[in-house]
């Protein structure tokens, strides 16, 4: 990572996310290649993960359970996803921003909100809270959130991308995790942007694309 360079604006920070199977790695993939085409330099990254603490935790978390394993405690999954998030954004998100990089994650703290707060009942003030603490209140400044049916979504996980949020919690589960994405769009219309992810490749990245260039937002 370069330094930063107090000369350099402060680079756009944006983040894809929503339920599961909406594609969210593929369209940030293809958001950088665009923002790259119009000159941006941009930094492509993803939760949890990014740095070396960051893809251990991934590890743990996202691991499928035995029959014989106890459940996993939704809060210890929140304090982990939130230790990965503290990691990423001191070791790489800041310091890209700072630089005048752009910075294009797959996840952030919405899906903590999501997941653990609406999907398994952690209180929404204990895991605002725990994102706030990590991220030194660093808040994306556009939001995609790759919207979908929960049986669709679930349907296009190939089997070696199945994790433990799949495998071992409901559809139920999955729907109150879709209703808190929808429900974080329309609370927040200046960041939040909804995309709907089940058309085609291409018709996905062109509204994406069409959402992140027609924002007005300046980095926050």
């Amino acid at each position: 990572m370069r330094s930063p360079d107090p000369l350099s604006p402060r680079g756009r920070f944006i983040t894809i996310d929503g339920p599961d199977g909406g594609g969210k790695t593929t369209q940030a993939e293809r958001l950088a290649a665009h923002l790259r085409d119009g000159g941006e330099v941009v930094l492509v990254t993803r939760e949890p993960g990014g740095t070396w603490l960051g893809e251990r935790v991934r590890d743990i978390v996202l691991a499928r359970t035995a029959a014989s394993d106890s459940e996993p405690d939704p809060l210890a999954d929140a304090l982990l996803f939130n230790a990965a998030r503290r990691q990423l954004v001191r070791d790489v998100i800041r310091p890209a921003l700072a630089g005048g990089t752009t910075v294009v994650c797959a996840r952030f703290a919405d899906s903590t909100l999501a997941y653990q707060g609406a999907g398994s009942g952690v209180p929404m003030t204990t895991l605002r809270m725990l994102a706030d603490a990590a991220t030194d209140g660093l808040r994306p400044d556009v939001t995609v959130i790759l919207d979908l049916p929960v049986e669709a979504g679930l349907a296009r996980k190939a089997p070696g991308d199945i994790t433990r949020f799949e495998a071992d919690l409901d559809v139920d589960f999955h729907r109150r995790v879709r209703d808190a994405f929808l429900a974080i769009a329309a609370s927040e219309p200046d960041r939040v942007v909804v995309v709907d992810a089940t058309p085609g490749l291409d018709a996905v990245t062109a509204a994406v694309v069409a959402a992140v260039d027609g924002s007005a937002v300046s980095p926050r």
